[in-house]
């Protein structure tokens, strides 16, 4: 068995893949080490806990789903955006069966401040991009935003309207852009 593992990205990678195939509660040091093939001292040497190689591990699914990639011609037009994250969601839902719900339920219970902060990073990090696309879209009207419809708080219900569909597994993008359009364009 080796001692060191080459990085910390090869350990990510491997417990992405433990996630993908038994799901998030497989998740453990033992089980990332025996598939790296290495000692469980090899995974804290990079991790100080399973708290935090298991927050590393979601966070890096997270971002595996809904990075941009090649895809950024989705990010200059606010319903493209809105397609875009809700195919990225049914593909994700499809690559990691449960892992979204399991890990809201997962995340919310107990005393797990990071794991609930890393959902609340992950959740900002796709508002602010939200927010971004829709400063970006040139086809949205003029006086669209106003003291009461502002961008965040539109980025914000977008998110709630797509984490609501994610729960129910819901991946039609088309109530979402009908809504958007009638108030934007």
């Amino acid at each position: 068995m080796n001692t060191v593992v080459t990085s910390r990205e090869e350990i990510l990678a491997a417990s992405r893949e433990l996630i993908r195939q038994k799901g998030l509660p497989a998740l453990s040091v033992r089980s990332v080490a025996s598939a790296c093939g290495v000692s469980v001292g090899s995974i804290y040497n990079y991790f100080d806990s399973k708290a935090d190689l298991s927050s590393a591990a979601v966070e890096s699914v997270w971002h595996e789903i809904f990075h941009q990639g090649d895809d950024a011609a989705a990010f200059q037009d606010t319903l493209a955006c809105i397609a875009w994250m809700y195919s990225r969601m049914e593909d994700g839902s499809r690559r990691y069966p449960g892992f979204f719900t399991l890990h809201a339920l997962s995340s919310m219970q107990g005393d797990k401040a990071d794991g609930r902060q890393r959902m609340a990073k992950a959740w900002r990090h796709i508002v602010d991009e939200l927010c971004g696309v829709l400063r970006r879209d040139a086809g949205i009207r003029p006086d669209a935003f106003d003291g009461q419809i502002t961008v965040e708080r539109l980025a914000d219900t977008i998110l709630s309207l797509m984490i609501s569909a994610l729960f129910r597994g819901e991946y039609d993008a088309g109530a979402v852009i009908e809504i958007v359009r009638r108030v934007l364009y």
